[in-house]
C-alpha cells in the first residue's frame, strides 16, 4: 500500500461520488468533463485555496492542518467515522522513516474468559485484519462449521472474515440475500483498518490477494467507503438450522488495540432464537448439504423475522424430537 497517494485517491473519489445539487450549487446544464464535483468547487465549499488543493490530492503537500481536514470533511458530507478515516490518512502520509511492523496478534487468557462467558451465544475474537483469534463452539458452528475448530490456534492458517466472505461458498450462501451489504460492510471495515494500520504488510498482502480474486471486492474498494464497527442486523441461511435474522453487536477487547468480540443474538421470541438454541445443541456440520454442492437454489422468503417454514423443517424435527442429555459447556478455541 503506498502511504503518500492515499489521502488523494480518497479525497477524488469522495469527490467525485457528489453532485453539485448535492452540497447546494448551481447546475446550469452544463457537460461536466468529469464526475461529480470539480476541483476548484470543492476548493471554494471548503475554503481553501485551489491550488493547495490540488497539491493535496495529488499527494504533494503532506501537511494539511486537522482545521483544514475538518473544513474538507464538511465540503464532502462525510459522517464521524469518515472524518476520523481521512485524519488517519494525513498522519499517515506525514510520516516518515521505516515503521515498526505490527506485533503478532492473538487472544489472550483473560479474552478467552470472555469469550466462555458467553455460553451457547455464538461469539469470535477478531484481530486487526479481521482475522479469526478465536471462537466458542456455537461462533465455529455458526460462522464456519466446515472449518477445522482449531484452525484459529494456527496463526498461518487462521480464517479471515474477508477472505469469507468473498471467497468462500459456504459464507455467501450464509450471508443469503443480505450477502452484498455484508460484502460492503467487510470492505468499509477494512478501509478503516488501513488508515488506522498503515504499516500492516499483511494487510496490505490480503488487500492485494482479495483484488485479484474478487472483482467485486475490486469494485466495492474503489468505491472508498468506510464502516465502523457497530451493530449490524443481517439475514442469515444456515446450512444446519435454516433462516435466521440475527443481530452482530460488536464490543471492542479492552487493552489489545484493534482486536474485537462479535456476538450473534436473536430477538426473543422469534424462530430465529430457536434456531440459535438448536445449532448450541446440535453438532457441527462438516460439510455442506448435498443440495447446494449440486448447485440448488433457493426462493428467499420473507416471513417477519427471515424464516420461513420450509428451511426451518430440520428446526421442527429437532425441537419435538427427545432432548439429548446434558452437554459439556461450550468451549472457547
Amino acid at each position: 500500500m503506498d502511504k503518500k497517494p492515499r489521502l488523494g485517491e480518497f479525497l477524488k473519489t469522495r469527490r467525485s461520488q457528489l453532485q453539485p445539487a448535492d452540497v447546494g450549487l448551481p447546475d446550469f446544464g452544463e457537460r461536466r468533463r468529469v464526475p461529480g464535483l470539480r476541483r476548484d468547487e470543492l476548493a471554494q465549499l471548503a475554503g481553501v485555496g485551489l491550488s493547495y488543493y490540488t497539491r493535496l490530492e495529488q499527494g504533494l503537500s503532506l501537511n494539511a492542518s486537522p482545521e483544514v481536514l475538518d473544513a474538507l470533511a464538511r465540503a464532502l458530507g462525510l459522517d464521524e467515522v469518515e472524518r476520523a478515516h481521512l485524519h488517519d490518512l494525513a498522519r499517515a502520509s506525514r510520516r516518515t522513516g521505516t515503521r515498526r511492523r505490527p506485533a503478532p496478534e492473538r487472544a489472550g487468557d483473560t479474552t478467552r474468559q470472555l469469550l466462555g462467558a458467553f455460553g451457547d451465544a455464538p461469539a469470535v475474537v477478531l484481530g486487526r485484519r479481521s482475522d479469526v483469534l478465536a471462537w466458542n463452539r456455537t461462533g465455529h458452528a455458526l460462522f464456519a462449521g466446515h472449518l477445522d475448530p482449531h484452525i484459529p490456534d494456527q496463526p498461518d492458517r487462521r480464517p479471515n472474515t474477508a477472505r469469507l466472505v468473498f471467497l468462500d461458498a459456504h459464507a455467501r450462501d450464509l450471508y443469503d440475500a443480505d450477502w452484498p451489504r455484508k460484502a460492503r460492510d467487510v470492505v468499509g471495515k477494512l478501509r478503516l483498518a488501513v488508515g488506522q494500520h498503515p504499516d500492516d504488510p499483511r494487510l496490505a498482502a490480503l488487500i492485494g490477494e482479495l483484488a485479484m480474486k474478487s472483482a467485486e471486492f475490486t469494485t466495492m474498494w474503489s468505491e472508498h467507503r468506510v464502516r465502523k464497527w457497530d451493530l449490524a442486523t443481517y439475514r442469515m441461511h444456515h446450512p444446519l438450522v435454516g433462516r435466521m435474522q440475527l443481530n452482530l453487536q460488536t464490543l471492542n477487547v479492552p487493552q489489545e488495540e484493534g482486536q474485537r468480540i462479535v456476538v450473534a443474538t436473536a430477538d426473543a421470541g422469534t424462530t430465529s432464537a430457536a434456531a440459535l438454541c438448536l445449532l448450541a445443541q446440535a453438532g457441527v456440520p462438516t460439510a455442506l448439504p448435498a443440495a447446494r454442492q449440486a448447485g440448488r437454489t433457493e426462493t428467499p422468503g420473507s416471513p417477519r423475522d427471515g424464516a420461513d417454514s420450509r428451511s426451518q423443517a430440520p428446526l421442527a424435527e429437532a425441537m419435538t424430537a427427545p432432548r439429548h442429555p446434558t452437554r459439556p459447556p461450550a468451549r472457547a478455541w
